[in-house]
């Protein structure tokens, strides 16, 4: 008994010290660990686990509050987005210069049934492949009116580019980031112009958007055959689309250069083979939609000027165009001057994107290292080309505004960035409000460029008002936001810009830009029981007339266009007009009968009737003049 006493008094002499030992541990452990649940005494056990279960309880909470206070503002963003880039749709004719061909062609397509070759007038078109007119021409079988037909493609292919943006974003990272990079695509200024505008620009985006969500979403979370195969795909449409439709392919160089033992490319990288063999097909028959039909028409046709059209377009538009191109001749170092001027207000935030980029690569995120090699590859692969547009580089926008989206939360709260981004809501607003003022008031510059345009002065009071209500609208932003919500006053800020110019600016200059105002004036003076030719025209002349017209070529020297159309109105010089750039009358004509008709686009324009021309006049001295004719700017 005695011996069972004393072991049981040492047990709890024992026990009692390891209790005071843990108590005193308890104490001494940082806060920080004790939040965590570090410590495990069997009498805190219930009441650590209430606690942790309150805790995440609280959180979820917490969470659940902040996404229904964020879904109202999330909502309203979206809206204004879907609002700016609707704005003006149908409310204006294409306008110069690329946005007229494409029309041209795809009207053609519509009333002639033939589909495979576009064609400008009685010429091919062989500056660029049919897919975005084709487009354009479905979209008129669906909504048969072509002031909103011809914008459908650039709208829906802008709203497929966003929502590329958001769902890759997304896989990437999370919900919150692909909020961030939707909206900071949405605020770029080329984004904008873009979307707007009937070019084949914002289709090619789309789908080189597309090629590189398919082909990260294997890369990075995969395997997933099926992203895959799409992008590769996409990237075969998109170069039959536009020639540099295969840059998103280039991502796979620096994804090979990545650790072979990183976590997230070791499924695709285990499985690299069967991806490699899937290339080069997939490819393939992306390009098929088009190069396919092509290739069976130029084997049982034996037409010279198919196989003419085939080699101009295959070879002197792609290879040649770019190792030596014959217009548009920029220097190296073009794109930063167009990074500096179309992409704000994003690249303001490079000071600080830069160095936060470095230090994520340095910790070898491969997120960002795909994203960000692939954009350096493409700006280095345009810069290398003696031929460089702004358009050129818009594909690496999107892939931009991913890799910065996770970046921009923390950048939003400093107080230099949300300065930095005000101010430029504070200069569109002031900018705005002085050409509205200046257009308003009639100042000298403003009615110097409307005479030289033919502005008529009801449109320019149009204009004034809706940019001077631009103006008020950024200036209440800015006031309204106060530093601290810069991020919103920006958003709204950019789609007031595209409200405005849609709805109001646009349409204003329309009948001036367009030709429109010009052609109806033909109209009037020849009468409705005329004939008209065209000579030396601009493909909107073509596209605006009131009628049929008969063209001479459009790519031929101005003499050889004299020489057809000189016959064709000593048939019927009664009834018969010819519709001619200035330069190109000749002096042998009978000036009294010529007909100054007006300036559209720069361009002073003449009527010649059918009986100002005789017999022995030619146009010898305007041989070269139509050499320029070969300008595609797209």
């Amino acid at each position: 008994m005695l011996r069972l006493s004393s072991m049981t008094s040492r047990r709890m002499a024992v026990s009692g010290a390891s209790a005071a030992r843990t108590s005193v541990r308890i104490l001494a452990e940082p806060r920080r660990r004790r939040r965590s649940g570090a410590f495990r005494h069997p009498s805190d056990t219930r009441m650590g686990i209430v606690l942790h279960r309150f805790d995440q309880g609280a959180r979820v909470l917490s969470a659940v509050s902040a996404a229904l206070s964020r879904k109202p503002a999330l909502a309203a963003a979206l809206a204004l987005i879907v609002i700016a880039l609707l704005a003006g749709l149908g409310l204006r004719q294409p306008n110069p210069p690329d946005e007229p061909r494409f029309v041209l062609a795809a009207r053609t397509m519509v009333e002639t049934g033939q589909w495979l070759l576009p064609h400008r007038g009685s010429e091919l078109y062989a500056e660029k492949p049919p897919v975005f007119m084709w487009l354009q021409a479905a979209s008129y079988e669906l909504v048969p009116h072509w002031p909103i037909a011809f914008l459908l493609p650039s709208l829906l292919a802008a709203l497929l580019t966003l929502w590329l943006t958001w769902d890759l974003s997304r896989r990437l990272w999370n919900r919150r980031v692909a909020r961030y990079a939707v909206l900071s695509l949405f605020t770029v200024l080329q984004f904008g112009l873009m979307a707007k505008r009937a070019q084949i620009d914002m289709v090619l985006v789309a789908l080189t958007t597309l090629s590189l969500w398919g082909l990260l979403r294997h890369l990075l979370r995969g395997p997933d055959w099926r992203a895959w195969v799409i992008g590769l795909c996409a990237a075969g449409v998109g170069t039959v689309t536009k020639g540099v439709g295969f840059l998103p392919l280039l991502v796979l160089l620096p994804w090979m250069a990545l650790p072979r033992r990183h976590p997230s490319v070791l499924p695709a990288r285990a499985l690299a083979g069967r991806s490699w063999l899937l290339v080069l097909p997939a490819f393939v028959a992306g390009t098929a939609v088009w190069l396919g039909p092509l290739g069976i028409a130029l084997l049982h046709s034996p037409d010279p000027a198919l196989h003419a059209y085939a080699h101009e377009l295959l070879f002197k538009q792609t290879g040649t165009r770019y190792a030596h191109a014959w217009h548009h001749v920029k220097p190296f170092w073009y794109y930063l001057q167009v990074i500096a001027t179309l992409w704000l207000p994003g690249c303001l935030l490079l000071p600080w994107l830069v160095p936060a980029w470095w230090r994520r690569l340095r910790r070898g995120d491969p997120r960002l290292l795909l994203l960000l090699a692939w954009s350096l590859l493409v700006l280095v692969f345009f810069s290398a080309s003696p031929g460089k547009r702004e358009v050129y580089i818009f594909p690496m926008l999107p892939a931009l505004c991913i890799a910065a989206a996770p970046l921009l939360p923390g950048l939003l709260r400093r107080r230099g960035v949300q300065r930095l981004l005000l101010g430029y809501v504070l200069l569109l607003g002031v900018a705005a409000l002085a050409l509205g003022g200046g257009i308003g008031l009639h100042l000298h510059w403003a009615e110097r460029s409307a005479l030289q345009r033919g502005i008529a002065l009801t449109s320019l009071q149009t204009m004034s008002l809706w940019l001077i209500g631009l103006g008020l609208v950024a200036l209440g932003l800015v006031a309204w936001a106060r530093g601290r919500r810069a991020g919103s006053a920006l958003v709204a800020a950019t789609a007031a810009l595209w409200t405005v110019t849609g709805l109001g600016v646009m349409p204003a200059l329309d009948p001036y830009s367009s030709s429109a105002a010009l052609m109806q004036r033909v109209g009037e003076r020849i009468g409705p029981h005329a004939e008209l030719g065209m000579l030396a025209w601009k493909e909107q002349n073509l596209l605006q007339a009131d009628r049929p017209v008969t063209d001479f070529g459009f790519k031929a020297s101005w003499q050889a266009q004299w020489a057809q159309a000189g016959p064709w109105l000593a048939q019927a010089p009664q009834r018969r007009w010819l519709f001619v750039l200035k330069q190109a009358v000749p002096a042998c004509v009978a000036r009294a009968q010529v007909v100054e008709i007006g300036e559209s686009n720069r361009n002073q324009w003449q009527l010649v009737p059918g009986t100002a021309w005789h017999a022995g006049c030619n146009a010898a001295g305007s041989a070269a003049e139509g050499a320029d004719a070969d300008t595609d700017t797209d």
